[in-house]
């Protein structure tokens, strides 16, 4: 089932290869302020898959030259809550309920995160009225190791409809 952000991307993703990361990143950084001062760098976006990366530059850098554990979670958040959006109906409305990340041994250059989602739990999100998911994340460092491991857990709610309570 399509939503506005899914229908949005699959136009998107009909430009040239070259141009596609370029928009991807624009539209993602102009509604996620917050993510899209990481500098992250989308790659892909599917309604299965999204793929998105965090190069190392002085912006996001720990004491020891590495990527800061909260750009690496940054990263995790941003390429699980993409693809869950991609499937979240209009009339629901997306949200991170739970993380956990465990650093498992330093960062080592850029970071390249692969959110993915399955069928079911795709079919899940579009036939229940609320629920939650673990949306899975693989994230890989320039060493082609995972130096963190990351639980995402999204939810979806029905969106309730303001009343306008404020007096004549």
């Amino acid at each position: 089932m399509a939503n506005k952000f899914s229908t949005i991307i699959s136009k998107v993703n009909k430009f040239p290869v070259f141009l596609r990361s370029f928009l991807l990143t624009k539209l993602f950084s102009s509604k996620v302020k917050f993510a899209g001062t990481t500098g992250i760098v989308i790659e892909e976006i599917t309604p299965k898959k999204t793929q998105i990366s965090l190069a190392n530059k002085k912006s996001v850098q720990n004491h020891i030259g590495g990527i800061h554990a909260i750009a690496a979670a940054v990263l995790a958040e941003s390429a699980t809550g993409i693809v869950f959006g991609m499937n979240v109906p209009d009339s629901k409305l997306p949200l991170l309920k739970s993380m956990q990340v465990s650093y498992q041994r330093r960062m080592q250059g850029g970071l390249h995160a692969v959110a993915t989602l399955s069928d079911e739990q795709i079919a899940q999100i579009n036939e229940q009225e609320k629920g939650s998911v673990f949306v899975s994340v693989i994230i890989k460092d320039e060493s082609g190791q995972s130096p963190i491991e990351c639980q995402m857990e999204w939810a979806w709610v029905s969106k309730k409809k303001r009343s306008d309570n404020r007096k004549a």
